[in-house]
């Protein structure tokens, strides 16, 4: 009876060599942290983009019109952030800057805002979009900085 090698992609000097070629910010892309911020950053797009139909911003619809483009845009970057972190994870000041402006954007795009709620509801998920991008720079960073060492 003969029993089966195990294939060159299985040889410890190989399995070695791949690890220590792998980047701290590669490692970290698929770490639980990691994939749980990607998560959240994925869903805090999602219902940037969608709020304004669920919460009703009756007769907003510039203030509707920019929520959907930054939701947008900001999903994308969670996007790219779960596809690549190690390449994108540069780009969570950019995330930031977006949640930012959810947060004025009731002022400066629709002007007068009679509602609560659509003030409520653009401040509670800018300050997350910009805590979930802030946090996603600053990892990004921190491995960065450990790679260097």
């Amino acid at each position: 009876m003969a029993t089966q090698q195990p294939g060159i992609e299985q040889h410890p000097d190989l399995v070695g060599l791949h690890a220590h070629a792998q980047s701290p910010a590669e490692r970290f892309g698929r770490s639980p942290a990691s994939q749980a911020l990607q998560g959240l950053t994925l869903l805090t797009g999602i219902w940037m983009a969608i709020s304004p139909w669920v919460v009703g911003f009756e007769g907003l619809n510039r203030l509707a019109i920019s929520n959907l483009v930054v939701g947008i845009a900001y999903t994308v970057l969670a996007l790219g952030f779960a596809g690549a972190f190690e390449r994108t994870h540069g780009l969570g000041w950019a995330a930031a800057l977006l949640g930012a402006w959810m947060i004025v954007s009731p002022w400066l795009v629709a002007g007068d805002v009679s509602t609560t709620r659509t003030v409520v509801n653009n401040v509670i998920t800018g300050a997350l979009a910009a805590l979930l991008g802030l946090a996603t720079a600053a990892m990004g960073l921190m491995r960065g900085r450990k790679r260097s060492r």
